[in-house]
């Protein structure tokens, strides 16, 4: 496969595509019904009886006046975690993903941007959102308790339980999947259901996942657009056993590798690096595991490296983002896998490197430039932000706002990011959003935080702030004060106190400059 002009174009072959994730589930029951689907905290459900739950837990969201409407959840991992994408889909609602982690103050503004219908929480998060919920009028709280005492007299009706009848239209939006904005604000992402499903063939054509017989490792959040396609997504379309932990811990990880066999392992930069200095790896037996994948954030070389010659086990590396549905580029199985790339562009997907200045010219390979993509995949629109997406959606491409570059047999490279982005152990941040919450502290005047590399998380935060004449920095309060407002990851992990922030000749904060001071 040779770029042209800086371009690439991935093979026409394409597995099967379905008109949405129901349509997709409904079939592989079909095919595998016996096959085990889901193990959680020792709970399984077979594919027979997960489109059971899918179809009973669609009915009662009906019932409840989802149809038309969004459904938000606020659940861990857990056995509704799994269900609800497919029910909600079922149900012909818009399924809003929330993380667990968020703060009320996180979710207020998310809740009232989707204005759910409805709202499954899990029931330790009960107190944090029925304040919330009650600025939402009409809004119907379902507890994840209640959907689970529904679970045994769902599996027990196994007759008849096609889901066919209720497969959504594949123009239709899907989900509703909040990303982080650079004006401070996380921006709602609308991806269809033929988007989703379309994404999940195309990541097919160049990894396919052998039918019926993989056992899937889940240790990522259940709510990110990276752990439902290549995770949930990818056992539902395969028929392969989705093993879910409630979360990462390095020892309950190994553990698992070995007590369910695992043979595919879906993990993040954070995840392989942490697995790695854990004093139990080296003992521990990764025979069963064939594959492993990588993404929501660069991956070290050094750390594919020493992966691979520890377990044997290729990880293949991809790139994407949530307004891409997530995937654009893998690197294949039936091909090279080149280290530090992030691989070959999938089936119907074109992925250009332009021109900074026009985003019009196509760059030649060994250019770096911004990647725009096109295809199937690819948002529908931000939610409510008309200019948003205009400035990403252009003449047909999504502009993705990072630097890149082809190699000369369409392997593709990221070397940066236009977007004022960081990364932190996989999740996106935008700084604009921490300087916010600083700036309501009392003493702050000033503020600027920008991502510094690190070795386990690949960035971590770190903020500057200039205090009102006569403070001094209370770097205790100043984390407890963030930890009030932010998810845990969103905390810099060091504040420091300076006389002033340096500016621009048009007295904007010099990030640039500020970035420089980090990297010394």
């Amino acid at each position: 496969m040779s770029p042209v002009a800086g371009q690439a174009r991935a093979p026409a072959v394409m597995p099967r595509v379905h008109s949405s994730i129901v349509s997709m589930l409904d079939h592989t029951s079909n095919e595998w019904g016996a096959q085990a689907a889901l193990v959680v905290d020792g709970q399984s459900l077979s594919y027979n009886e997960l489109r059971a739950c899918v179809l009973g837990l669609a009915r009662w969201l009906a019932l409840s006046g989802a149809a038309g409407q969004r459904v938000a959840t606020l659940l861990p991992n857990s056995l509704t975690a799994c269900i609800a994408p497919y029910a909600v889909a079922a149900a012909g609602a818009q399924h809003v993903p929330l993380n667990a982690q968020y703060t009320a103050r996180e979710l207020a503004y998310m809740l009232k941007d989707s204005a759910p219908a409805l709202l499954l929480v899990d029931d330790a998060l009960l107190d944090k959102v029925s304040l919330l919920a009650s600025e939402l009028p009409g809004c119907v709280i379902i507890s994840s308790r209640q959907i689970l005492q529904q679970l045994p007299a769902w599996c027990r009706d196994l007759q008849g339980n096609t889901l066919e009848a209720m497969y959504p239209d594949a123009q239709a939006l899907a989900i509703l999947q909040y990303t982080g904005g650079s004006s401070g604000f996380p921006k709602g992402v609308h991806l269809s259901h033929r988007a989703i499903a379309t994404n999940v063939s195309q990541r097919e054509s160049v990894l396919p996942v052998g039918r019926g017989s993989e056992r899937v490792l889940c240790v990522m959040p259940l709510f990110h657009s990276y752990a439902m396609a290549m995770g949930l997504f990818l056992c539902g379309y395969s028929g392969s056993t989705l093993v879910v932990l409630p979360g990462y811990h390095p020892e309950r990880v190994l553990e698992a590798i070995a007590a369910y066999g695992i043979t595919i392992f879906p993990g993040s930069p954070t995840i392989f690096t942490g697995l790695l200095a854990c004093n139990a790896f080296a003992s521990s037996d990764w025979r069963s595991v064939h594959t492993c994948y990588s993404g929501s954030a660069a991956l070290q070389a050094d750390i594919m490296r020493r992966w691979q010659e520890a377990t044997g086990a290729n990880i293949y590396e991809g790139y994407g983002q949530t307004e891409a549905g997530p995937v654009l580029t893998f690197n294949p199985s039936s091909g090279p896998v080149k280290i530090a790339s992030v691989g070959v562009v999938l089936a119907q997907t074109e992925v250009q490197v332009v021109d900074l200045e026009t985003g019009l010219r196509v760059l030649p390979a060994g250019e770096q430039g911004e990647i725009r993509a096109r295809g199937p995949q690819v948002m529908d629109g931000y939610h409510g932000l008309p200019t948003e997406t205009a400035e990403s959606l252009r003449g047909g491409w999504l502009y993705t706002g990072d630097i890149g570059e082809f190699d000369a047999d369409g392997y593709l490279y990221i070397r940066d990011r236009k977007k004022d982005l960081v990364i932190v152990s996989g999740y996106n941040v935008y700084p604009r959003e921490v300087e916010e919450v600083l700036f309501t502290h009392p003493d702050v005047i000033d503020a600027a935080v920008v991502g510094q590399p690190d070795a386990y998380r690949g960035e971590v935060l770190r903020a500057f702030v200039v205090l009102r004449d006569g403070a001094v920095l209370d770097a205790q309060a100043m984390d407890d004060h963030c930890r009030l407002h932010l998810a845990r990851y969103k905390v810099p992990g060091q504040i420091e106190q300076r006389p002033a922030l340096p500016k621009t000749s048009v007295n904007k904060t010099d990030k640039k400059l500020i970035r420089q001071w980090v990297q010394r």
